[in-house]
């Protein structure tokens, strides 16, 4: 028996290689059977390793990647110790970084589909060498089959590729190793999509490096997908500049929460952008953004690296400033992980690199960042995370957009704070950052405005109450005058039968001309908003919001 194991990032993923995996060997080697054990670097590594041990084998073989390089490592360490007669073979884009190896190992590199014959002959025969170099594939087609979606992939995100390859060169990226994107047929395409789609997964998740390189064939498997996907979200990872007048038209028309959108920016910066083999029409992409933002029916997740060449604090400054203005609803600011086999890592002594030894090997210095800088810049980073990257205060980033401050300046100041009150040490709960805000809005001019739109934003995201310190009256105070003052019918929000569920349902918040006007209400002047317990359409799903009557 052959046992193929992959080690996930967590319960709901799936891997997509090991499929492939399965069905190459049971094509070339038919007479040994294959068993598939999917597991997560946070199952407890003592009874992992016990369960494999426990499964008889002929050879076990691993996918490599820099989330799970350290835990199959260990794994390789203990396994070749309890059982060293039994081969390992490793594969996946990290398996060529393992160092020291056991006698036992076997490295498979490229695509399975491109492994030669020696490799099943060996295996068959039991004489592995230690290495195999697989050529690239030009037809690789689903790898799944019906009982894996009631099996192994049940309640997991089904992975899919449509395209192999990359047409940027990104010297960052183990893409920019094999050159050419290659496609499968379409035809191909939507029959496989529709046998993933009959399955109801949780989410397809493209794996195609750029999936709109070709704008045409992009549109239309999402006119494919708009018609046949429907419940099920698709995932893609797109170019922002790389949007044609018909695409753009066609996703206004794109029901709420059928795509998600990974777009990959990673520094506004042009001599980075060249130094790096990146291009982009940045003022087409931030274009193209806030279009897409401006639907709020496509989640969109944007991507900055910290720690790319010719960075500095303030290029990375601006950076975030204008891709703060594309509007997105989450900024991932990630740090540079210098993979071996890339550029980026042949050159990391030119660029003045130091990065961590071990996977994921992220950068802690550069010519243009000292360590303690880059330091400073990832807490201002997972500032963000935590403030940004959720719904919990979209209203207030809505001022931002206004100008009201200069972004980084913002969350320059956050961090401070929160630095101050111990936060980063703290679970990162809505409570907690509520309060940091409150705390921090105390001495600016526009204080009075400012939580005004913490209030809204608290009782938008579902809680019934205003915390002590941002209540300026209790609901039961409100909800008693309305008793006295509203009519017993308001068309479209209730009628004398449900007035008094409304109101014992509702919260009820006085909103200020200012913050009307700015979140553009439909109305002028102070307002009534009550927020009722069912969800608005949009991206984020706040509680519906209706404006009542003039203030009180």
């Amino acid at each position: 028996m052959l046992h193929l194991i992959s080690i996930n990032c967590r319960y709901s993923h799936s891997c997509l290689a090991q499929f492939y995996v399965r069905n190459a060997l049971e094509q070339h080697v038919p007479e040994h059977p294959v068993v598939l054990t999917q597991l997560t670097i946070n199952d407890p590594y003592y009874d992992t390793l016990l369960r494999i041990t426990r499964t008889p084998a002929r050879a076990i073989l691993f996918s490599v990647y820099i989330w799970n390089h350290q835990y199959v490592r260990r794994l390789i360490a203990d396994l070749a110790r309890l059982l060293p007669e039994l081969p390992i073979i490793i594969g996946g884009p990290q398996a060529t970084a393992l160092a020291d190896l056991p006698e036992q190992c076997s490295v498979v590199g490229g695509d399975i589909e491109g492994v030669t014959e020696q490799f099943y002959h060996d295996l068959a025969a039991g004489n592995l060498q230690p290495l195999y170099r697989a050529g690239q594939s030009r037809s690789f087609p689903s790898p799944y089959r019906q009982e894996d979606f009631s099996g192994p992939l049940k309640n997991r995100q089904l992975y899919y590729e449509s395209s192999r390859g990359c047409p940027f060169f990104c010297s960052y990226c183990l893409s920019s190793v094999s050159r050419g994107v290659r496609h499968k047929p379409l035809a191909t395409v939507k029959q496989e999509l529709r046998e993933l789609i009959a399955a109801h997964p949780m989410i397809i998740k493209f794996v195609d490096r750029t999936f709109n390189d070709d704008p045409a064939r992009a549109l239309a498997v999402w006119q494919f997908l708009v018609q046949h996907a429907a419940g099920v979200k698709c995932h893609f990872e797109i170019a922002p500049d790389r949007f044609t007048d018909g695409m753009l038209e066609f996703l206004a028309a794109v029901p709420c929460d059928l795509f998600q959108f990974e777009i990959g920016i990673q520094s506004c910066n042009p001599r980075t952008l060249l130094a790096v083999n990146r291009q982009m029409d940045l003022e087409q992409a931030g274009e193209n953004i806030r279009s897409l933002a401006a639907l709020d029916t496509i989640h969109l997740h944007v991507d900055l690296i910290l720690g790319l060449p010719h960075e500095t604090k303030e290029s990375f400054r601006q950076s975030f400033n204008q891709v703060f203005m594309f509007a997105p609803h989450y900024i991932q600011l990630g740090v540079l992980k210098v993979l071996p086999g890339t550029e980026m890592a042949e050159r990391a002594a030119e660029f003045g690199l130091i990065f961590c030894s071990e996977p994921p090997y992220e950068v802690l210095a550069t010519r243009w960042l000292g360590h303690a800088a880059l330091s400073d810049l990832r807490e201002f980073c997972e500032t963000v995370e935590s403030f940004f990257n959720n719904r919990f205060f979209r209203s207030l980033w809505q001022y931002l957009l206004t100008g009201s401050e200069e972004p980084y300046v913002f969350f320059r100041r956050l961090q401070q704070h929160c630095r101050r009150h111990g936060f980063f040490q703290l679970a990162r709960t809505h409570k907690l950052m509520n309060r940091m805000l409150f705390e921090l809005f105390q001495k600016q001019p526009d204080r009075t405005l400012l939580l005004d739109f913490l209030r809204y934003d608290w009782l938008r995201c579902g809680h019934r109450t205003l915390p002590e310190y941002l209540a300026p009256c209790t609901q039961a105070d409100i909800r008693n005058r309305l008793r006295l003052e509203l009519p017993q019918n308001m068309e479209g929000v209730f009628d004398y039968r449900s007035r008094v569920e409304f109101l014992k349902q509702a919260s009820f918040l006085q909103l200020s001309p200012g913050i009307v006007d700015i979140l553009g209400l439909g109305k002028s002047g102070s307002c009534l908003a009550a927020f009722q317990p069912q969800q608005e359409g949009g991206v984020m799903k706040y509680h519906k919001t209706t404006l009542l009557k003039d203030a009180f």
